[in-house]
């Protein structure tokens, strides 16, 4: 693994010519099949989903999308879901589940949107209730953070059984800019709030939010995006691997502990 800073990796990730879930999708799976429409709203251009096959097994992708110019961030709303995104992605997350597919989630987003729209259609409770529904998914779910994995809006979509990182990905609970502005009230200090708020691949292994780091190519996933797509692969294949041998009952045990642990500390002299 490199030795960038998180600030460095911030860099890496927001390249334009970083790899998004469009050019992932084709080289990772086979036969997909976008559906559209959570059934209750309408569709929502940041989240894309659909049935496809991993080598020759059916699996469920859900995918945050991200684009690379103008044109393709005002389709996919720069990457902000709203809520009848996540009501997609629960949508087919609970069709996987019926038809026992396991889940692939792609996670890239800085967060979900939060107009006075999204508020409105409810979007506090569409990511309460991915969060919830995930927890307890009847089939395998295997979540990746491409690039930023940024609050709830990363959130709903990786509760999960296991939860890998691409080598310079970030994940927090709020973005660097946010975190800046409401600790020193200066957005400006984006980057050095980066820096201290433990949001790298390697800080959410040691504190056991991350599973797994995929690694990049030297300089980032832009400058040789078939082979972080085979790292990819080869990281899915050996996690499902793993998830499909397990029976229902040890697998939702599994996942359950696996956020139980998260935040565990001691202190000195207890």
């Amino acid at each position: 693994m490199s030795n960038l800073t998180a600030s460095q990796r911030l860099d890496i990730i927001r390249h334009k010519g970083r790899p998004t879930v469009r050019d992932y999708i084709p080289l990772i799976f086979d036969d997909f099949y976008e559906m559209h429409g959570d059934r209750y709203y309408g569709d929502d251009g940041a989240i894309m989903g659909g049935v496809c096959r991993f080598k020759g097994m059916p699996v469920t992708v859900i995918a945050q999308v991200k684009g690379r110019n103008l044109e393709e961030n005002k389709e996919c709303n720069f990457g902000m879901p709203h809520p009848e995104g996540y009501r997609k992605a629960l949508r087919l997350a609970k069709q996987a589940e019926k038809f026992r597919r396991p889940v692939i989630c792609l996670v890239d987003t800085s967060g979900a949107f939060c107009g006075v729209e999204a508020e409105k259609r409810g979007q506090g409770e569409a990511i309460a209730q991915c969060i919830m529904e995930f927890m307890t998914l009847k089939t395998p779910v295997i979540s990746i953070i491409l690039g930023e994995g940024g609050s709830g809006g990363a959130i709903a979509m990786a509760v999960c059984d296991e939860l890998a990182m691409l080598e310079n990905a970030i994940y927090s609970v709020i973005s660097p800019r946010g975190f800046a502005s409401i600790l020193w009230k200066d957005a400006s200090r984006e980057r050095e709030a980066c820096d201290i708020m433990k949001i790298t691949a390697e800080d959410l292994q040691r504190l056991k939010v991350c599973d797994y780091i995929i690694a990049e190519p030297a300089g980032g996933a832009h400058n040789d995006c078939e082979q972080t797509a085979e790292n990819i692969s080869d990281y899915i294949y050996e996690a499902m691997q793993r998830k499909l041998k397990k029976g229902l009952d040890e697998l939702l045990n599994e996942r359950y502990n696996k956020f139980r642990i998260v935040g565990e500390f001691q202190e000195n002299g207890i």
